[in-house]
């Protein structure tokens, strides 16, 4: 796949080179199947992106930028505009490519600044980033001195949304595969971060998660997870049925002390937890990106101290961790 072809060498050349081709294998039967009915539109319009090589990108500021507003004029991020929007509606973000900004639901760059004064150094190392979306996160970790970030999601649209991205920056030591985390080869032990931020409560079985997330990661290798959590004083666990916040696929909220017992029971060590934050309108909210609803509309209108089903609203804690 040639919207692969400088990423696979550079991680055919990393600790990842023994499973490089396993990984790609898998991603190349995502883009040969049918279950992604859009997917000829969606390579349709990246391939109608205007050709412009940036003349500049910025990676460590809270606006993942590429190029400079010089390098195109109103009519030509009108019509960027509209190609984007194709591919809407954009969740993480934001962006500015050439003097457009792409103002998506998620202000990601608050989470990214309430997590990086703690974790490991990425300068240099090999990052894993597993449901990772469209790949915001991604390239911040670049921009924090990462050798190469590979990020996983297992939604198309997200993962095109990457490409056209990419298609500016052009950048392979950050790449984003349309596979799901089950998709990894367990036991590569190859990783020196792995994040997982935002998954584990759509995952049936969350220890089984952490086990695979430390078989990714060498020894002495990092794990930052990030997931909604609930208070202790209300629930060790909540397990909210059918829906949270709206949200389907939600299978259970641990509180932080559940799941630092959690991250422990998966092998790791020195583990903390470095924040917990509220989710607030704020960070995620309705702009022209979406279209949609957003967190207020998910919030009991009475109480926003509870979901619309009424559980906890939303709040979230980073915990670190290291495998042995």
């Amino acid at each position: 796949m040639n919207l692969y072809t400088d990423s696979v060498a550079l991680m055919r050349a990393s600790a990842l080179g023994p499973w490089t081709d396993c990984l790609m294998d898998r991603a190349a039967n995502v883009f040969s199947g049918t279950r992604w009915g859009d997917l000829p539109m969606w390579l349709e319009t990246r391939a109608a992106l205007p050709r412009i090589t940036p003349d500049s990108l910025q990676l460590d500021s809270d606006v993942v930028t590429v190029g400079s507003p010089a390098q195109t004029n109103d009519q030509g991020r009108e019509e960027l505009a509209g190609l984007l929007r194709r591919l809407g509606p954009w969740r993480k973000g934001p962006y500015n490519l050439f003097g457009m900004l792409l103002d998506a639901e998620w202000r990601c760059e608050m989470k990214w600044n309430r997590l990086q004064p703690h974790i490991a150094d990425l300068s240099g190392r090999l990052v894993l980033d597993v449901g990772c979306g469209n790949g915001y996160h991604c390239w911040r970790m670049a921009g924090a001195g990462a050798r190469l970030v590979v990020g996983v999601d297992p939604t198309m649209k997200y993962v095109m949304q990457f490409h056209m991205i990419q298609n500016f920056a052009r950048y392979p030591a950050v790449t984003v595969l349309p596979v799901g985390v089950e998709d990894i080869p367990a036991g590569m032990s190859c990783c020196d971060t792995a994040f997982s931020m935002g998954l584990l409560y759509h995952r049936r079985d969350p220890l089984e998660h952490l086990r695979h997330l430390a078989g990714c990661l060498r020894p002495g290798g990092e794990l930052v997870l990030e997931t909604i959590v609930v208070d202790h004083a209300v629930t060790p666990l909540l397990r909210p049925g059918e829906r949270y916040a709206e949200m389907k696929n939600v299978h259970m909220i641990p509180s932080v002390p559940t799941l630092e017992g959690w991250v422990k029971d998966a092998g790791f060590e020195r583990i903390r937890t470095v924040d917990v934050t509220a989710t607030t309108s704020q960070e995620q909210r309705v702009t022209g990106w979406i279209g949609q609803k957003s967190l207020s509309d998910f919030l009991d209108p009475n109480n926003p101290c509870l979901t619309v089903e009424g559980h906890p609203a939303p709040q979230r804690a980073i915990v670190l961790a290291v495998r042995p």
